[in-house]
């Protein structure tokens, strides 16, 4: 049996260690009257992947319900994971139950594995689900497949391992600065509606004072109609005219705090509708990420996650993190598309823009992280040329896997 190398990382290591399969399957070996292997037939160490990629939390609470564990429904999503990895291994203990679950929620990516009959050919097969971004299915049907030999094993388990670490590094940030959205928003609201409840307040004793006004004012012409019968000075007029100049100071007063509180709730809707723009922006790159790496949790729908492929076009990626842009590349490159990158004049001559634009079919630039006078000559560049050219929300893998998803990457 092959085992892994000093290169390996601890994770491949640890496969190799407890890997009980033969180590190596002919091209030449005919698969049809051999079945495909069952999950506690696999090493333990394939456990923990499988079950965090190609089960869904839905089916794990249904599987866990079943097996007749009481908080199944509400257990936290950590501790589900920890629950359902034991059992994969015992056949007896639940293990028939996932086994029948993991292949009926990928069928369909079972019956086109099927068609394989070599190492070579599931390879390719699971290349052509790598490059479309449907893992979850294909990786579950390529390590059951009986034509998959050791070798093959590592390198898939490597990718998918790999896989979830660049996608966790990449969106763990924008989900930190999501919660923070979050709370801003939590805190926003709740000034608007203290603002809101003060202007009631106000308004309310506005109109009370005006009623009072207008009670004085009648009062004052009874007055006055008298004192002009009497032909005397009357006290209670003067008294009256000075009550209502009271009066209309304290309206006058209150209208002002009116109009100024009228103004602060404006601006905060404003800042809320801001905040809440942002919120959207971070939700719909996280959902391009799930939808790029995950499962779909409907149980009816078979998987059906919109293809990524770029389909050979050439992007160019102006500004940005040097780090990130390496990981951009990669899933660039892992999409049937070539990236293009220009630091936006850090150390890349601008100069340069110009023939980078004109080799590509798709520019894109951070706003956060770019500078004006960068994205100035993109603009222009992209306009004398007839190119198309897209800002991105911030400089996150995120911001970037929306952006080129087919729905947002027209032109």
């Amino acid at each position: 049996m092959s085992h892994a190398t000093h290169q390996d990382g601890p994770a491949l290591r640890a496969l190799a260690a407890s890997f009980g399969r033969p180590a190596f399957v002919s091209a030449e070996l005919e698969t049809e009257d051999k079945a495909r292997d069952r999950i506690w037939e696999l090493a333990e160490t394939l456990h923990c992947s499988i079950v965090g990629t190609c089960l869904t939390i839905a089916d794990g609470r249904t599987l866990l319900a079943k097996l007749g564990v009481p908080d199944a429904r509400t257990m936290s999503e950590h501790h589900l994971h920890g629950q359902i990895v034991p059992i994969a291994g015992r056949r007896d203990g639940g293990g028939k139950l996932l086994q029948k679950m993991l292949d009926r929620r990928h069928e369909r990516e079972i019956r086109r594995f099927d068609a394989a009959r070599t190492n070579a050919e599931v390879q390719a097969l699971w290349r052509e689900s790598l490059e479309r971004g449907e893992i979850p299915g294909a990786y579950w049907a390529a390590l059951t497949h009986p034509a998959t030999d050791w070798a093959l094993i590592q390198d898939i388990f490597g990718e998918v391992h790999m896989l979830s670490h660049l996608v966790g590094q990449s969106n763990r940030a924008d989900i930190r600065r999501l919660r923070q959205l979050e709370a801003s928003l939590a805190e926003r609201d709740e000034a608007i509606a203290a603002q809101e409840q003060r202007i009631r307040e106000l308004m309310e004793q506005r109109d009370g004072l005006s009623a009072r006004n207008r009670s004085i004012a009648a009062e004052q012409a009874i007055a006055v109609a008298a004192s002009q019968t009497s032909r005397e000075p009357c006290e209670t007029t003067r008294s009256l005219e000075q009550r209502l100049a009271r009066e209309q100071a304290h309206v006058e007063a209150l209208e002002q705090r009116v109009a100024t509180l009228m103004q602060a709730a404006g601006r905060l809707s404003s800042e809320l509708e801001a905040e809440i723009a942002k919120r959207r922006s971070l939700e719909a790159e996280l959902s391009a990420l799930e939808t790029a790496f995950e499962t779909p949790g409907d149980e009816a729908e078979e998987p059906s996650l919109p293809a990524t492929r770029l389909e050979g076009r050439t992007l160019l990626y102006v500004g940005g993190r040097p780090r990130q842009v390496a990981n951009l590349r990669r899933f660039t490159r892992q999409h049937s598309g070539e990236l293009l990158s220009h630091d936006g004049g850090v150390e890349d001559n601008l100069g340069l823009l110009a023939g980078l634009v004109g080799r590509s079919d798709l520019v894109l630039f951070p706003v956060e992280c770019v500078s004006h006078e960068a994205t100035g000559m993109v603009k222009r560049f992209c306009d004398a040329g007839g190119k198309t050219y897209r800002p991105v929300r911030s400089a996150s893998f995120a911001s970037f896997v929306q952006a080129v998803m087919p729905a947002n990457a027209g032109g």
